[in-house]
């Protein structure tokens, strides 16, 4: 009965501890959602940055498994290429090392109850602050406080089993420094990981049974060997059902840890002797006590000295990986070509919207980019009677049910975060894209109006005055212009200026449509030269342009409107802006 408890008592302080980690590392992604993009960038630049991000990141948000689902989901966005991906996971796997010091220096050394509920005496009377960035931080403390408390239980319902002689004799049989046995608690560090989901709490777990002399040196270094292993399955989970690129990520990271770990069980030996080298006390020297008391910090110093050595060995290779794991998982077509597919990834350590939104974002911007493109295509189409009207309407109809598509894959996603989110300020930012969304499927559709009027006018042998002609080409420019410059700004911030920039491009096409109404109706009353069926279908051109207009300016609106209900985006010195 006592051992049923115990056991209880064990997993019990471990689930306590996995949700400290899931409560810190939902905060801190929430508390550093908005600086995520800033972030995003800096990876892209090079391998070596692409590192250094990596290893930010997860010590920022104390989940390694975070990290990797998160860089999963920008090269299944396309947000980020396969060897920047690498270099932000072998920045991952140096910095969930973090967490392995956090508790080998604070979990043993201090009372570590004292300072989870000084963490959780703060938090709790910011959880009911009315300020989103103060609920934020609460959910940080609180899950440093969770965290800590979990440790702590853990360390505490470990047994004593310095007189179980018989609990000694079946530990020291995974003590014994062989190959087998170290391969066997190398595979049992990875069973562990798997299962639990987070090589923080496989670390934790190792280094509390470690402490408490249950133990030794070789069969812990092992167990962390193996956790390595076991950490990268959020992350294939993650990709499965993904673009093929995200599964390439996915094993680049199952290949990278495995082969390194693999490596390491070769030269363990050397290894453990570097480690020891660099370690202020000679482990191998200790015993009992003494060497529970400070094998902690030297399993934490083995976790880093052996990321960090497998890191700097990949380094040099990182293009060349890349192209390997290209050949290992060959690109395959996934759907039909025109086809759009959204596809988002989840996890239990990455399931706040903020990640998500940066995703949509991105899809937005290829919507936008989209709608520039068929407005182009249509204005090459306008004054050409030699093109291929048929294949020319067939394609942009293609390129409409696509936006569609876009348009309510996107949508539904975003009413999904909304139900769950909790914020107002990711509420706005959410209805702020459903409505940008609704509004650049508008835009395709009058673009897909625009080309069945040109086909009509083709097909009837139907001529515009030379005038009339000259200025519905200047017409559809201003409004190729705005749409333009909406979408050379939805990555960027649109300040009060802006704004005014995009009211005035509203006025002139709103000036303009006056204009050419009104010469249509001046032709309209001398019907001697006005054919009825060429001027209706000019105004209706001069209708459907009008509309682009009006949705690109309720575009800049959105965003604008965002803006006065999210006070982080109101007024950055001294400037109104938008995070478009």
């Amino acid at each position: 009965m006592k051992t049923i408890v115990t056991l209880f008592q064990i997993v019990g302080s471990l689930g306590l501890f996995l949700f400290g980690i899931k409560v810190l590392s939902e905060g801190l992604q929430k508390s550093a959602g908005d600086k995520m993009k800033a972030v995003l960038r800096l990876m892209t630049k090079n391998r070596l940055v692409s590192i250094f991000t990596g290893l930010l990141i997860t010590v920022i948000i104390q989940s390694s498994s975070a990290t990797t689902v998160m860089v999963v989901s920008f090269v299944n966005a396309g947000l980020m290429g396969l060897a920047q991906a690498i270099g932000v996971i072998l920045g991952a796997n140096i910095g969930t090392t973090f967490t392995g010091w956090l508790v080998a220096l604070l979990g043993f050394k201090l009372d570590i109850t004292v300072l989870a509920l000084v963490s959780i005496a703060f938090a709790a009377p910011m959880m009911f602050s009315k300020k989103t960035k103060t609920r934020d931080v609460a959910d940080v403390l609180l899950g440093f406080g969770v965290l800590f408390l979990g440790l702590n239980f853990m360390s505490h319902s470990m047994p004593d089993i310095t007189g179980n002689v018989s609990a000694l004799a079946f530990l020291s049989t995974f003590n014994n420094d062989t190959i087998w046995m170290n391969i066997l608690c190398v595979l049992l560090g990875t069973l562990v990981t798997m299962i639990v989901q987070s090589s923080s709490a496989a670390m934790a777990m190792t280094l509390t049974m470690a402490y408490n002399g249950w133990l030794g040196v070789t069969a812990a270094a092992a167990l962390i060997l193996g956790s390595n292993i076991g950490t990268t399955i959020t992350a294939y989970l993650a990709s499965i059902g993904t673009s093929t690129t995200a599964k390439r990520a996915a094993w680049a990271h199952i290949i990278f840890n495995v082969f390194g770990s693999f490596i390491a069980l070769i030269f363990f030996h050397p290894l453990l002797s570097l480690v020891n080298a660099i370690t202020p006390k000679n482990i191998f020297a200790l015993t009992g006590t003494d060497l529970s008391n400070q094998l902690p910090l030297f399993l934490a110093m083995f976790h880093s000295v052996f990321n960090i050595i497998n890191t700097v060995v990949f380094f040099p290779f990182v293009n060349h990986y890349a192209e390997f794991i290209k050949r290992l998982v060959p690109a395959k077509a996934e759907y039909d070509e025109g086809t759009y597919h959204f596809k988002y990834l989840g996890g239990i350590f990455i399931d706040s919207p903020e990640i998500y939104m940066l995703a949509i974002r991105d899809e937005i911007k290829k919507m936008a980019n989209l709608a520039c493109n068929m407005l182009d295509r249509y204005r090459g189409m306008f004054n050409n009677p030699a093109a291929n009207m048929e294949s020319d309407a067939q394609a942009m109809k293609k390129d409409e049910e696509y936006a569609d598509q876009m348009q309510e894959q996107l949508s539904d996603f975003c009413v999904h975060l909304l139900q769950d989110s909790q914020t107002p300020t990711n509420a706005s930012s959410l209805n702020c894209l459903i409505r940008v969304l609704d509004e650049l499927e508008s835009v395709t559709d009058s673009i897909y109006n625009l080309t069945i009027l040109s086909q009509r006018r083709y097909s009837q042998g139907w001529v515009f005055e030379e005038k009339t002609d000259k200025d519905l080409r200047e017409y559809q420019q201003l409004v190729q212009d705005f749409l333009n410059y909406i979408r050379d700004r939805m990555d960027k911030t649109l300040t009060v200026s802006e704004m005014q920039k995009a009211n005035d491009f509203e006025a002139q096409i709103n000036a303009q449509r006056t204009m050419l109404s009104q010469m249509v109706q001046d032709r309209l009353s001398d019907g001697k030269k006005a054919d009825v069926r060429v001027e209706l279908l000019i105004l209706d051109k001069i209708r459907h342009l009008e509309h682009i207009g009006d949705y690109c300016t309720n575009i800049a609106e959105a965003y604008h409107q965002a803006v006065k209900h999210t006070p982080m985006l109101q007024k950055r010195s001294g400037k109104e802006v938008s995070n478009l």
